[in-house]
């Protein structure tokens, strides 16, 4: 579903853009990934993050034998356009449909950069052909429920997942998008 056409394009907004990771980016995201305020609102950064972990996530997203679209989420000139956070888009088993999870470091709370990337990758995927996404979030992650609804994303019930920091399942909030023009 998300075709290697995909996996070159990148996305911009009035402040930010959505590129491809670099190996230069592994600092960034080690330091923000190690944060237990941002692993705990995701299912699969561990707590502690270990050391060499950051470098292996990026080549794996470099190496093109995934079918994720992950990007880091980056403002400033060309050059010093340093990572604040990731958004991704994965595959489900619905043709068409991808689920979406993103995250931000703390040091970028409050700023609507969460909102302005989900909101960029919603147009993006509208235009790559994919006609809905879905999110799942953390009940007790208000600010990541406030960036989907935002966003036009509806509840669609509970749930729950594994999350690996808290190594323990968590209930969820799950929300959905049709995408418009797909």
């Amino acid at each position: 579903m998300l075709e290697d056409t995909l996996m070159d394009k990148e996305v911009e907004t009035s402040r930010l853009k959505l590129r491809i990771l670099r190996p230069s980016d592994a600092g960034a995201l080690e330091l923000y990934a190690s944060d237990p305020r941002v692993a705990r609102m995701t299912t699969a950064i561990p707590h502690p993050y270990p050391p060499g972990q950051a470098v292996s996530f990026i080549a794996r997203m470099l190496s093109g034998q995934t079918n994720e679209y992950v990007r880091a989420i980056a403002m400033g000139a060309e050059g010093e356009d340093g990572l604040m956070g990731l958004v991704r888009l994965r595959p489900t088993d619905q043709a068409q449909r991808a689920e979406l999870t993103f995250w931000v470091a703390p040091a970028f709370w409050g700023t609507g950069y969460a909102r302005e990337s989900v909101a960029a990758i919603c147009v993006s995927a509208a235009e790559w052909g994919i006609h809905s996404l879905i999110a799942k979030v953390f009940q007790d992650n208000e600010a990541a429920k406030k960036v989907l609804l935002h966003n036009g994303f509806s509840f669609t019930g509970p749930g729950e997942v594994f999350s690996v920091s808290r190594a323990a399942m968590v209930p969820t909030f799950n929300y959905s998008k049709a995408l418009r023009g797909a």
